[in-house]
């Protein structure tokens, strides 16, 4: 995680760099009719190809912004060029998603670090309006995210994202792209919808969630451990044999159909 610079209270390190602005934008399905969230807008860096990119189409922007001084200077520019773009003042944590997102939406954001997984479970709860998220975040957060079971990597992030979304690195970011230049490399991430869900029929994300949490609670330990305080290690042993896992697995091992198996055998 970089550190905070300057007037870096949020985080935020802005895509300044016009080349690498292109590079993204040109990774972006730009569909006819269209609407995209864009959170953390900034100074408009990204805003401005959308909303150019999106009025041939007859597509539209509605840019999330929390920094009350972005906002003013984002509304002017909305006011004299962007006649496609809503400008919405507020928290991506705390605004009405829902009703922002209309039927169907995608998503575009440059995330500040420290909170990309809360950014990314909020957007999951509109996982069926939501047609595809790309997002500028870590390289080390990126490859959480993609990496496959048995990869270091592999974590709760991993399993989550991949149950909601089939994800891949697009491209990597370089730090002089942005201001200020972050300690860190990045990367864009194309997260399209739907991910593994749709054929698992789990019940309740929620409670499957949380169980896959808890199955990574300490990566040290295998997961018989990790799932002593949901039941009997005869029972636990039964789920996992009845789900085709091995008694000696350990989490990060799993794949998301792997853990949905052992969810049901375990409910």
């Amino acid at each position: 995680m970089p550190p905070r610079a300057t007037r870096q209270p949020l985080g935020q390190h802005f895509l300044a760099d016009p080349g690498w602005q292109q590079r993204i934008f040109k990774k972006l399905p730009i569909d006819s009719g269209q609407t995209w969230l864009e959170i953390g807008a900034g100074h408009g860096e990204m805003t401005a190809l959308l909303a150019s990119g999106l009025a041939a189409v007859g597509g539209r922007v509605i840019a999330i912004e929390t920094d009350e001084r972005l906002v003013a200077a984002l509304r002017e520019r909305t006011a004299r060029e962007w006649t496609n773009v809503d400008i919405v003042a507020g928290d991506v944590l705390k605004v009405d998603l829902a009703s922002l997102a209309g039927a169907r939406c995608r998503v575009y954001g440059n995330l500040p670090y420290y909170i990309t997984s809360p950014i990314l479970h909020r957007l999951f709860e509109l996982a069926g309006r939501i047609d595809s998220i790309h997002i500028v975040v870590q390289l080390e957060v990126a490859a959480r995210i993609v990496a496959r079971p048995g990869r270091r990597e592999h974590g709760y992030l991993s399993a989550a994202c991949q149950y909601f979304t089939k994800p891949e690195i697009s491209l990597r970011l370089p730090p002089g792209a942005f201001r200020p230049p972050p300690r860190v490399q990045s990367a864009l991430v194309r997260m399209t919808l739907p991910g593994e869900r749709a054929s698992l029929g789990i019940a309740s994300d929620d409670e499957f969630l949380d169980f896959v949490q808890r199955c990574f609670g300490q990566k040290r330990k295998t997961l018989r451990n990790n799932l002593r305080d949901l039941a009997d290690d005869g029972r636990i042993r039964a789920a996992m044999a009845a789900a085709g896992v091995r008694p000696d697995t350990r989490a990060e091992q799993l794949s998301v159909a792997q853990f949905a198996a052992l969810f049901r055998a375990l409910a």
